[in-house]
């Protein structure tokens, strides 16, 4: 019979990761310890074994010193806690794409938004993830969604965040998607089904399609290795699952001229080899096999100009970077076409065996290549994510380039984004300018590719956070409670304080002890002040704010400063016919008598002082009853001598 492997049988890059790793752990160590099974296929665990490794169930098992290698599937936050808190050497082989999944639930619940998997609840890598978050909800498929819907009062108000097992079908992760979009109007959506798990459906499917029978290698508690069986059956009547070569349904394949071979992530290339070495000595070659082999290579090997293709790395050099595509003709980038940064190296952007996703510019049938481009990949992912940021309202931060006409431009991962002046967040006597060279958040209000226009508002992105404080604020105000506030604008009779999204109000009475005349003589518009509630209205959203310590008493201060006959300098705040009024100390004045001004007689006050004039003047009596000071500038004088006798 005729066998057709697919492309992409075996092992993906994070099992092959991990078994490496571990690999390399039993020969650096000559022993070590993997917790759990690191893969899904006992074939492969009976073979680590054999170099010393051995398993453990829990983290408990591990003692100080010992070297812990973490299985591909990942492990919770918690497993990582004890295992550091027994001393034990963590190795970690958890799989970068699931990885990237822990990072985007655990960012979720920081942000107060509820983490949801499509996927198997019971699989370990749902189980791993769920441990990143203090509570995952997990929906195996549309029908629990739709069910769940039920259950739940105003799910339109939810905040979730959504992310797929890495091998889930991707037929199942649409269907939910489609169901919590008709439920939600707060998602975010990650895509976190593995590239090649995706190609691996996809090349299996399209194979069944072609075959007579289909053969699934893989072991039987390999979820990725089931649900390449199921592709398979949904495309072709004969499909077989088996573990390795022992398992082969020989009597039912006996007759079929084109046989389909593919194996789940976790299968090893030496079990799939043992495979189809088995099945290609029962050769029962029948009339234009060859030729049908050639239309299947030619189906599924095809590459066309715009196509969106994955390779691997295979080469570097200084003019291109070399790629394998799995097919008949040989791919390669330009330097040119790799980035947008015309002084990167093709090594700072890739590295041998990096897996990218490439856009197809040229393909050359006759010569046998395929030009590719990162750089235009690249730039349609950025446009996917500025449009997804646009429809999910989302916040990005940019950075401000220029001052245009009506505006400002923002570069958002390389696209250009106009703010108008009415939404650059500045007050209408800002100038733009201010905002040049800094780094903004913002939010996508309008995206019109075709034109290549892209709009954005800094202002919607203050105002939501000035909501969100000022909401934090009344949740917690009460009178006497401490903020440090901004001074926002000024009256005649005070100033208004931005607390936290909320403007308070401080009298120009509760703002200093000292007497004044106007707030612009102790605070300017901008400085920052340290206020305290002295009573608020919710109902009218007004707050009532105090500068001066309640707790400080004026007169207290100046009893423990001064006493009879001391000499203290004073600030002439008053002028009255009868004398002058000086602050001693904030919140004390003290009046200077007409006749203790000075050392004659003068008409008024105002022919020798001025207000706010500071002078030295001696404390002459204090009546503590009725808090009066009594204070004389003559006391200090010198005697003026009087005429001589002629």
């Amino acid at each position: 019979m005729e066998v057709i492997q697919a492309r992409s049988a075996g092992f993906c890059f994070g099992v092959a990761r991990a078994v490496r790793m571990a690999e390399e752990m039993a020969e650096r160590t000559g022993g070590g310890k993997m917790l759990g099974h690191i893969i899904h296929n006992d074939h492969e665990i009976a073979r680590l074994s054999s170099l010393g490794l051995s398993t453990i169930s829990s983290a408990e098992e591990a003692g100080e010193g010992d070297m812990v290698l973490l299985r591909a599937h990942g492990e919770g936050r918690e497993v990582y806690e004890k295992l550091e808190k027994q001393g034990a050497r963590i190795v970690d082989a958890t799989c970068p794409k699931v990885a990237r999944v822990h990072q985007i639930v655990s960012e979720a619940e920081a942000e107060g938004r509820q983490p949801v998997m499509i996927g198997d609840p019971n699989h370990p890598e749902v189980r791993g993830v769920a441990g990143w978050c203090g509570q995952l909800t997990v929906f195996s498929g549309p029908e629990e969604v739709a069910k769940w819907a039920e259950t739940v009062e105003n799910p339109e108000e939810l905040a979730l965040s959504v992310v797929a097992q890495t091998t889930l079908r991707r037929e199942i992760w649409e269907k939910s998607l489609k169901n919590l979009k008709k439920l939600c109007t707060n998602l975010k959506i990650f895509d976190t089904i593995c590239n090649a798990t995706h190609t691996r459906q996809s090349e299996a499917a399209d194979l069944a399609a072609w075959v007579d029978a289909m053969v699934v290698v893989g072991d039987s508690k390999s979820a990725n290795t089931k649900h390449l069986t199921e592709i398979c059956r949904s495309n072709c009547p004969r499909v077989f699952q088996i573990q390795n070569a022992d398992e082969l349904p020989l009597a039912a394949l006996s007759g079929c001229r084109t046989v389909g071979l593919t194996a789940g992530a976790s299968t090893p290339a030496s079990i799939i080899k043992e495979v189809k070495k088995t099945m290609s000595e029962e050769k029962i070659q029948g009339e234009g096999t060859e030729n049908f082999a050639e239309l299947v290579e030619q189906y599924t090997n095809t590459l066309n100009t715009g196509d969106k293709v994955t390779g691997v790395v295979t080469a570097i050099t200084p003019t291109e970077v070399h790629v394998d595509l799995g097919c008949k003709q040989a791919g390669y980038i330009p330097v040119d076409q790799l980035t947008d940064d015309p002084t990167a190296k093709p090594e700072d952007v890739v590295k041998i065996g990096d897996e990218v996703q490439l856009f197809v510019i040229r393909v050359n049938d006759v010569e046998g290549y395929a030009t590719l481009s990162k750089k235009r990949m690249d730039a349609q992912k950025v446009w996917e994510d500025i449009e997804n940021a646009c429809n999910d309202k989302s916040v990005v931060e940019g950075y401000i380039t220029e001052e245009n006409k009506g505006g400002v431009v923002a570069s958002v991962k390389g696209v250009r984004v106009f703010i108008p002046a009415s939404q650059s967040g500045l007050p209408r006597d800002k100038a733009m300018t201010e905002l040049v060279k800094t780094r903004q958040k913002l939010r996508i209000t309008e995206v019109n590719r075709a034109r290549r226009r892209v709009v954005g508002s800094i202002r919607a992105v203050q105002q939501e956070a000035r909501r969100a404080a000022a909401a934090e604020v009344w949740a917690n105000i009460e009178v006497g409670k401490r903020y440090t506030g901004t001074v926002k604008s000024m009256t005649s009779y005070g100033v208004f304080v931005d607390i936290g999204g909320v403007d308070g109000m401080v009298h120009i009475t509760d703002l200093s002890w000292s007497r004044i005349k106007h707030p612009s003589e102790i605070v300017a518009i901008g400085d920052t002040l340290e206020v305290y509630v002295i009573s608020f209205d919710p109902e009218k959203k007004k707050i009532s704010l105090g500068v001066k310590d309640p707790n400080t008493v004026p007169w207290n201060v100046f009893m423990e400063t001064y006493k009879v006959g001391d000499i203290a300098p004073v600030r002439i705040v008053k002028l009255m016919t009868f004398g002058a009024f000086a602050e001693v100390v904030p919140g004390v004045d003290g009046l200077i008598h007409i006749s203790q001004i000075a050392d004659h007689r003068i008409e008024k006050p105002g022919d020798v002082l001025t207000e706010g004039q500071i002078v030295e003047a001696k404390i002459t009596a204090v009546d503590e009853e009725k808090q009066k000071i009594s204070l004389s500038i003559r006391a200090l004088l010198a005697p003026t001598p009087a005429p001589a006798e002629e």
